[in-house]
């Protein structure tokens, strides 16, 4: 059953929508997340950062496909919304063939160039061959990767977040049953992990792909209306995608361009980074999912003519995302000991636990300011109204870089965290401020039906 995005109350319809999403995206965290945990537990703190080390680079990619997914699927909303359901299956075909080719080629660069990113980010020489290896079969799995987060996006613009939810349970499930086999009981190491999580998403793309058929055959087009691939639609949403790929990477870019600065304490700090980054990754779910929810309801209101309702589907959101930080900061303030043990073993080197540790503590009392980020960020994009948007994530992007970078020498690798809030605060405030011009209620995409 999907959830009505237009009518009723705007609060509910979003809460309604955004909680399958923010179930199914912990569940994808979860999923990433077991590679750690699992490999921290069963072969040690060396594959642990090696795990970490890739993950820098391999996030990149989950929200380029994530990104690229939501940034698509704007036009299928705003098609939804208007009634025309042959453009709105013009639209996901479109978007479907040019990410599974975007997928192919960012494989074979992936596979060429990951030697010398790690290179590059400093990766210490005890976990090198362990980071390769994780990577070069990572990559392998990418289309399987894009396929299923651009599928996921499509039944989130069709209102089904619940869809995506379930298949995100089902593949987490498998994912921790292939990684203890492979990990505890063939003892292969990372590969194991690697070969879990291509496996699982691989299982998760197909079965997306069948439901999805299924589903658009309940949206009757005129004769004709409906096209495999539409030039058009491909150029507009790649106008959108890309910023919104830029808005979702900037945590893990961000992540991979500090990297060298974090790699340069040596494999103890990087375990724990890494520990606390999965952590984090968890804690930002319910924020970016809320955002994401936003970019939908935008999307399908404006399709609609309700720019009205996206105004009070925007300050309901506000509601939702200071309860999301309360209850995020208390279950850190009480825990956090034990969240980050959950990692590692007791006998880690007291220097990963106390990096893993003093970032939770520290970034507990931010996430608000990201959850703001988010759903200003998801009003502009479900509008198409890009480009501040893009301008402000990239603000975000450059400060977090220069403040790592530059204090480091001072401050140690506590310079990487302090710049994570400056960076989302100000983005937030870029913009608010475009989104109080009103500018983009005004903005079309699509031409009348």
């Amino acid at each position: 059953m999907k959830q009505d995005m237009l009518h009723g109350s705007p609060g509910k319809s979003l809460f309604l929508f955004a909680l399958p999403m923010i179930i199914g995206n912990l569940f994808q965290q979860f999923y990433n997340m077991a590679d750690t945990v699992i490999v921290g537990k069963f072969v040690g703190e060396d594959a642990l950062a090696a795990v970490g080390a890739s993950y820098s680079l391999t996030t990149v990619f989950i929200m380029i496909a994530i990104g690229g997914g939501i940034g698509a699927s704007v036009l299928t909303s705003q098609y939804l919304g208007a009634g025309d359901y042959g453009k709105m299956k013009t639209s996901i075909h479109t978007a479907l063939m040019s990410f599974l080719c975007l997928s192919i080629l960012l494989a074979v660069f992936g596979l060429i160039v990951n030697p010398s990113i790690l290179r590059l980010l400093k990766t210490p020489d005890n976990i090198m061959d362990d980071a390769l290896l994780y990577l070069q079969i990572y990559f392998l799995g990418m289309p399987f990767l894009f396929m299923y987060n651009v599928l996921a996006s499509t039944f989130n613009a069709l209102g089904e977040s619940k869809i995506p939810l379930y298949l995100l349970v089902f593949s987490s499930i498998l994912n921790i049953f292939l990684d203890l086999f492979m990990i505890r009981n063939l003892h292969m190491g990372v590969a194991g992990a690697a070969i879990a999580t291509v496996m699982a998403q691989g299982v998760s793309a197909v079965i997306s792909f069948a439901i999805l058929r299924k589903r658009l055959k309940a949206y009757e087009a005129r004769k004709g209306a409906v096209k495999l691939f539409d030039p058009s639609m491909l150029w507009t949403g790649t106008q959108i995608a890309v910023p919104s790929i830029i808005q979702q990477s900037i945590v893990s870019i961000g992540m991979l361009l500090v990297q060298s600065v974090v790699n340069g304490f040596g494999s103890s700090v990087l375990a724990g980074y890494s520990a606390g980054m999965r952590v984090e990754s968890i804690c930002i779910v319910p924020m970016i999912a809320t955002g994401n929810a936003m970019s939908t309801f935008t999307a399908q209101n404006l399709g609609a003519k309700q720019a009205d309702r996206v105004k009070k589907g925007y300050v309901s959101a506000y509601g939702l995302i200071i309860s999301f930080a309360v209850i995020i900061w208390l279950i850190l303030k009480l825990f956090h000991n034990e969240i980050i043990s959950a990692f590692m073993d007791t006998d880690a080197a007291a220097a990963a636990f106390g990096t893993g540790n003093a970032y939770l503590t520290f970034i507990c009392w931010f996430f608000v300011l990201i959850g703001f980020k988010a759903i200003t960020d998801g009003v502009l994009r479900g509008a198409g109204d890009v480009g501040v948007y893009m301008a402000a994530n990239l603000v975000n992007l450059g400060i977090r870089v220069f403040v790592a970078n530059h204090f480091a020498a001072a401050w140690g690798v506590a310079a990487v965290w302090y710049a994570v809030p400056m960076g989302w605060g100000m983005n937030y405030l870029i913009s608010f401020a475009w989104f109080l011009t009103g500018r983009w209620s005004r903005k079309r995409l699509i031409k009348e039906v």
